[in-house]
């Protein structure tokens, strides 16, 4: 996913960079060839290219998701903020060249429902989380797909060193690590907690 010179810069943990990509392919064929697949990877289409890599979300990752959805949930039962927070929702980010499949999207009422209508919408808030044993994409690239379609905070999650990168329009890169609060501000400014219980695993089961 992210090309080491702009990991480094960013003071990110660097990955493999192994992509699969595909000969030029229309969205159309891609619909029909890629779209309906469920063999344990993750298809994306940019600008003709078939972008294919494993499910950045394993088993073993399964509580970071639910998570960030328990608190998410948290703060819509204390009607502190409303909307959809959805995984892997099929996106379009910069008017059918890029479509993009992220983590965690967000999504507000109003957006659903011009969505529903077949107004595409972009989230304002993803989350995208990085293993450094899985395929991963050119996370430049996909950063950059994210700022020219109007993403305004992108948080990149890194299980295995239990770190959070905040990268929010306009304002440097907060790393969240501890007790370090991570925060989806502007777009959702109750949408902040430790990076601690992001990365909180669930107990053994006693039986």
């Amino acid at each position: 996913m992210a090309s080491t010179a702009f990991q480094k810069s960013m003071g990110q943990p660097t990955a493999p960079t192994n992509v699969s990509k595909s000969k030029f392919i229309s969205w159309d064929n891609f619909q029909k060839r890629y779209l309906p697949r469920e063999d344990g990877y993750k298809y994306e289409w940019v600008r003709g290219e078939v972008i294919k890599t494993k499910h950045t979300i394993n088993q073993k990752q399964l509580y970071i998701l639910a998570n960030l959805r328990d608190f998410f949930n948290k703060l819509i039962f204390s009607e502190k903020i409303a909307g959809y927070f959805e995984p892997e929702v099929d996106t379009f980010f910069l008017a059918g060249e890029a479509h993009r499949r992220p983590d965690l999207s967000y999504f507000t009422k109003r957006q659903q429902a011009f969505a529903a209508h077949g107004e595409e919408q972009i989230p304002q808030f993803v989350v995208e989380v990085i293993s450094g044993n899985d395929l991963l994409n050119d996370l430049e690239d996909k950063l950059m797909d994210y700022w020219k379609a109007g993403v305004q905070v992108v948080w990149l999650v890194y299980p295995r060193q239990e770190v959070v990168y905040v990268h929010s329009r306009g304002k440097e890169t907060a790393r969240c690590q501890a007790g370090d609060v991570c925060s989806a501000e502007p777009v959702l400014p109750d949408f902040k907690l430790p990076a601690n219980d992001i990365f909180k695993k669930p107990p053994m089961p006693e039986d």
